[in-house]
């Protein structure tokens, strides 16, 4: 059970804004039904400021989401991996192991307007430089399928962080899943995030094609936590 503490607020920037410090919490493998009964628990307690800004760190067993709005031709045929409607943004994507999950539980009605969004893509698009490697983040065409996300540079523009949250009375919840050695087989049995024609790929991946080892789960989760202000 989680202690309930007085939210602090970071002082404000000259633009009037608090910058975002969120506490880094780090936990190891969890259900995925599991996450969501705590996420809530969590998003209760921030709305009432009972805790702090919090950057939850973590890992799913296998299991494909999606989204209200996922046209069910998307989804993959039933199988194996248990497929769960969730109360995020997005559409069908996959957690399993080898992957970073990070759900950011923040009350962003203390920051003044802000792309929450924007922020967490330029967060891990500079946590991907830290580990020594390259990603972009994309804007998206109008009237275009949201290309919301961190991706691997022209021309190949592959896709290694998906994100997908939720902003209910002023507090975010669920938010980014980095594919660290993540086995990318099952992307390939539905259509992920809406769009059919793109490749997923993993910090492994990318570091292989320099000739280095993929980096190890304590240096990413550092490196993410760095790029986002999280604090332990």
């Amino acid at each position: 059970m989680d202690t309930a503490v007085p939210a602090a607020v970071p002082e404000r920037r000259p633009d009037g804004r608090v910058p975002l410090a969120p506490e880094r919490i780090d936990l190891a493998e969890v259900p995925y039904a599991e996450a969501l009964e705590r996420m809530a628990e969590w998003v209760r307690l921030r709305r009432e400021g009972r805790i702090a800004d919090r950057l939850v760190l973590l890992t799913h067993p296998p299991v494909i989401t999606y989204g209200a709005r996922t046209p069910a031709h998307e989804l993959p045929a039933p199988g194996p991996v248990p497929l769960v409607e969730v109360d995020r943004g997005g559409q069908a994507t996959y957690h399993g192991p080898g992957q970073l999950i990070g759900y950011l539980i923040a009350n962003i009605r203390e920051r003044g307007p802000a792309d929450i969004v924007r922020w967490m893509e330029n967060g891990l698009v500079d946590a991907v430089a830290r580990l020594g490697l390259t990603a972009v983040r994309r804007d998206t065409p109008r009237g275009a399928q949201s290309l919301v996300g961190v991706w691997t540079p022209e021309p190949e523009h592959r896709k290694l962080a998906s994100i997908g949250m939720r902003i209910r009375g002023g507090v975010t919840s669920h938010g980014f899943a980095l594919n660290v050695t993540t086995d990318l087989a099952p992307f390939r049995q539905f259509t992920a995030c809406g769009l059919p024609d793109t490749a997923m790929t993993s910090l492994e991946e990318m570091a292989a094609a320099l000739g280095r080892p993929a980096p190890e789960d304590a240096r990413v989760r550092d490196a993410v936590a760095g790029a986002l202000g999280a604090v332990s």
